[in-house]
Formats: C-alpha cells, sequence, structure tokens
C-alpha cells in the first residue's frame, strides 16, 4: 500500500496520521471497520507504540476514528457539524506551504507588543495589554520582503495550549521561533478550529500593491485564538489548501 507523501520534516506521528487519514478518506479503511492494533502500526511504520498513540488522538481529534473496549474503528459516518479539517501535511501556521517561498529563507521573531484597541476585546485583553506576537517575513532578491504576516495571540490561546504557553517567559525564545505545527498543537490540546479568513488587494511595505490575507482562528467556543495578517508581493501571491470532509 503506498503512501501518502508528506514532508521529510513533520513529526512522525504527523506522517503516521496523514498516511491514515489518506486511508480512511479513500476508504481503503472502510467506515466502522476496526483498524489495525497498535502492535501492527507500530510494525507497518517503524516507530514506537507513543507515536501511534499521537497519530491516533490526532485522529479521534478530527473525529475520523472511534476507540472503545474492542479496539479503534473508523469512524462509521462524518459528523455532520465537523465541517471540513484541513489537512496537516499541507498547511502550516502561518503562510502554509505551496505558497512560491522556500520556508528555510523565512526570518521569525517572538515580541511583546501592545494591542491595538480594535483587538484588544476579541483577544480577551484589554487596551493597549501586551500580548504574544509573531513576525514571519520571506525576504525577496531585492532586499525587500516578498512575503510577511502577523500574528497576535490571545489570553485565552496562551492559556490552552502548552507549547504557546511556554513562550510567555522571553528568556525561553529561541533564536529562530518556529511555530509552523502551531493548528497541530492546538488540535492536541482538543480545540476544534474555525478559521475564517478575508483575501484582498492592499497596499504595505511588501510592495506597492500586495494580496492580503486576514486570518481569525476561533475554537469551538467562539474564543479568539489567533489574528493573523499576512500580506504577499504580487509575483509570490499563491494560496493553496486541501480539505477533507
Amino acid at each position: 500500500m503506498a503512501e501518502p507523501q508528506t514532508p521529510a520534516a513533520l513529526p512522525l506521528y504527523l506522517r503516521v496520521a496523514a498516511a491514515l487519514r489518506d486511508d480512511l478518506t479513500q476508504r481503503r479503511i472502510a467506515p466502522g471497520t476496526r483498524l489495525p492494533s497498535e502492535r501492527s502500526l507500530v510494525h507497518r511504520f517503524r516507530v514506537n507504540r507513543h507515536t501511534v498513540r499521537n497519530a491516533l488522538q490526532l485522529l479521534r481529534d478530527e473525529r475520523l476514528v472511534v476507540t472503545e473496549r474492542r479496539g479503534t474503528f473508523a469512524a462509521a459516518a462524518a459528523p455532520e457539524a465537523a465541517g471540513p479539517v484541513l489537512a496537516p501535511s499541507l498547511l502550516r501556521f502561518p503562510c502554509g506551504t505551496g505558497t512560491g517561498t522556500p520556508e528555510a529563507s523565512a526570518v521569525t521573531r517572538l515580541a511583546w507588543e501592545p494591542t491595538p484597541t480594535g483587538l484588544a476585546e476579541r483577544l480577551g485583553l484589554l487596551p493597549g495589554e501586551p500580548s504574544l506576537v509573531h513576525h514571519h517575513e520571506v525576504p525577496g532578491a531585492a532586499g525587500t520582503p516578498v512575503q510577511e504576516a502577523l500574528s497576535r495571540f490571545s489570553r485565552y490561546a496562551l492559556a490552552e495550549v502548552p507549547e504557546l504557553a511556554r513562550y510567555r517567559r522571553p528568556e525561553a525564545w529561541p533564536a529562530r521561533p518556529d511555530l509552523r505545527l502551531l493548528y497541530h498543537w492546538m488540535h492536541r490540546a482538543g480545540l476544534r478550529l474555525t478559521r475564517r479568513e478575508s483575501i484582498g488587494v492592499g497596499h504595505g511595505p511588501v510592495a506597492t500593491t500586495c494580496l492580503t490575507v486576514h486570518r481569525v482562528v476561533s475554537d469551538q467556543h467562539g474564543h479568539v485564538l489567533e489574528v493573523t495578517d499576512i500580506r504577499f508581493a504580487p509575483e509570490s501571491a499563491s494560496w493553496t489548501y486541501e480539505f477533507t470532509s
């Protein structure tokens, strides 16, 4: 059985989850059918049992499988309210893959910055209260950025997502922070994500005219987790999504 192609840099549990997700969505494992045992999956993917369990937990979060006393089974039917699930291997925070710009060249940094008045209430903060901000910039050949993103995180996100909470302390910040797996961290924290994006044309430091994306990510309770503004120079403006339902 051919395994789906996934980026080699992804953690093992995400690669295992991607392969099993492909089996489930392509009906190689029919709805209601029991999945192979953990031991069989360990042998198939040549990983340890902890990796297999993390992969299965992600699939449970996506409501693709259910686990009971007799084992883990493919969900009998897609839940009506589940909505589309973003394919984890194909879109990573903040700009995803397939945008035509190499991730290796990106410059990233974290900061605590005052929250604009218009955003403070949505992020659960007081006007002017500092929040964690992630800056992401891809430089072009001429030295000017061809892509940049600025993300602000809510008080709720910092409280609920352990991997984000560690960045409360500036002394814990790495020289080049890597938050590409942010949405997987949110899934692991039990959050069901709703992403609302507005795409338009604007003006800014990236280019005289640029493609803009305004993203608001909320959980199943309506709490705003993250607000991101992305700008693309025209020559690099490509936006690719893949969903499973």
